[in-house]
């Protein structure tokens, strides 16, 4: 197993800055940050784009490896994460054009793993979003397909602020999804990029989920997650985690490190941790990120060898 970043809390370095830095510091991998360039952020840690797939080409793309390998450094997976089932028709469809940029570029870097959202309208009952799941899901995981990359779905529910209210922005949160998911669409280049941070609010056992779905485990996000409890106090579990979920750093929080990487090791997982940081203690510099990144590493790296 190796031990890697997600590139995104690093919004104003750029793509060989975070190299660099990365490479100097005991990390082997970079999950990449590719939104479409000029977006913007619409939420914390996204709209970054360390690559700009929509103007990538293979000698580009040759030049981003060389330089990568150069440093010790592979790519584990590319990084987009929109709402391809957003109830906007056009946001909707923008997000699903963009992340077949996003697979085409991954074809050209050689990158295997695209690590995204299902996504969901959060108005709509789980039965109705899966209605559109169907029609939308098959034909972006067949594409992924016929260019011979993976589609990895995070765990995360998307559901931290009162916008994201009442059902939050991403179906694929539980084990009962995922596996009406994987129904839906049995190929077997459609999986997850597996984040126990998201199973700890919702008292999902990680190790469980991690032998169930063996062999749908893509990539693994190491991020870890406090539960206030005067924040549960107050809101209660109906908040469905809203005031009281406090993303944290590898180490910081309530993820047992050693049972979940152990149980990797146990179903012969054998890629990436990737390190996302989301931690508001360790923000406001890029010294600050760089600190909270070295403080995940040296929780993670007697663990990841």
């Amino acid at each position: 197993m190796r031990l890697g970043l997600l590139t995104s809390a690093f919004p104003d370095l750029s793509l060989d800055e975070i190299a660099d830095w990365a490479s100097g510091n005991g990390y082997e991998a970079l999950e990449i940050a590719v939104w479409p360039p000029a977006s913007g952020p619409s939420r914390r840690y996204a709209g970054i784009s360390h690559i700009d797939v929509t103007s990538l080409d293979r000698e580009r793309a040759k030049r981003i490896v060389d330089s990568l390998a150069s440093r010790g450094l592979i790519i584990s997976a590319l990084a987009y994460y929109p709402n391809p089932l957003d109830p906007d028709p056009e946001v909707a469809q923008a997000a699903r054009q963009h992340l077949k940029l996003v697979i085409a570029a991954a074809e050209m870097l050689d990158v295997e793993v695209i690590g995204t959202f299902v996504g969901r309208d959060k108005t709509r009952t789980i039965d109705a979003n899966f209605e559109q799941f169907e029609k939308v899901w098959p034909e972006l995981v067949h594409f992924a397909g016929d260019h011979g990359r993976k589609i990895a779905i995070e765990n995360c529910p998307m559901i931290f602020t009162d916008d994201e209210w009442p059902g939050g922005n991403n179906l694929a949160f539980s084990p009962a999804n995922w596996r009406r998911m994987f129904e839906t669409i049995p190929d077997e280049n459609f999986g997850l990029n597996l984040d126990p941070s998201h199973l700890v609010w919702q008292f999902i056992d990680a190790p469980r989920v991690v032998r169930e779905f063996r062999s749908r485990l893509f990539h693994v996000h190491a991020k870890d997650l406090e539960i206030s409890t005067d924040g549960l106090y107050e809101n209660g579990t109906m908040s469905l985690g809203v005031g009281w979920q406090i993303p944290r750093l590898c180490g910081l929080g309530q993820v047992d490190w050693n049972e979940f990487i152990g149980a990797l090791y146990g179903v012969g997982y054998d890629w990436v941790a990737s390190v996302e940081h989301e931690d508001r203690a360790f923000e406001g510099s890029v010294e600050a990120v760089q600190r909270g990144f070295l403080i995940a590493r040296d929780n993670l790296r007697p663990l990841v060898r």
